[in-house]
């Protein structure tokens, strides 16, 4: 069994990191940053799972999985969205997508859902334990901001630079509470 995975999303940060980490799982990962390359790729190595972002460059996610399912390759989906709508779930759930991820997401979940559809086991915390060198930079409408992957969800990456913890408090500061 190959254990073949196809990962497609435009974010091509957020992409290597689900491929990296997928590939600590023991998976034959793959990846397209665009639907026209996935609904490729996905001719070209019959995945099992295709985790497919909803919002796409160039199409929407649903139109890469009705593509590759009329291409006749039997796979499951996994759609990860920063759009949660009711529209996109409703969709999903009427084209048989049984996994959906809002972003951010633990990556740990991810490859649950993944090992789950492929009907693999999961390994204990193994793989788990290496999961802390995936950094991604997210960005708000004021500041930019690193996160970091720590067993198996993303905090600040600040928060857990070389395994140091927080300061302790500083007795000689007041808190004034303004």
């Amino acid at each position: 069994m190959v254990n073949r995975v196809l990962v497609v999303d435009d974010e091509q940060t957020l992409a290597g990191n689900i491929q990296d980490y997928l590939v600590l799982q023991g998976l034959d990962v793959h990846v397209a940053h665009d639907g026209a390359s996935a609904i490729g790729a996905a001719e070209r190595t019959r995945p099992e799972v295709v985790v497919l972002d909803y919002r796409l460059p160039d199409m929407e996610g649903f139109q890469v999985l009705e593509t590759v399912r009329q291409q006749g390759t039997r796979c499951h989906f996994v759609l990860i969205t920063a759009h949660p709508t009711a529209e996109v779930r409703e969709r999903a759930s009427q084209l048989g997508v049984s996994h959906i991820l809002f972003k951010p997401f633990p990556l740990a979940e991810l490859a649950r859902a993944v090992l789950d559809l492929m009907g693999i086991k999961r390994e204990s915390r193994r793989a788990a334990d290496k999961d802390t060198g995936f950094v991604e930079r997210r960005q708000s409408r004021s500041e930019s901001f690193p996160l970091q992957l720590f067993d198996g969800s993303w905090v600040l990456a600040d928060r857990r630079r070389n395994g140091a913890r927080p300061p302790g408090p500083d007795d000689d500061q007041l808190l004034t509470g303004e």
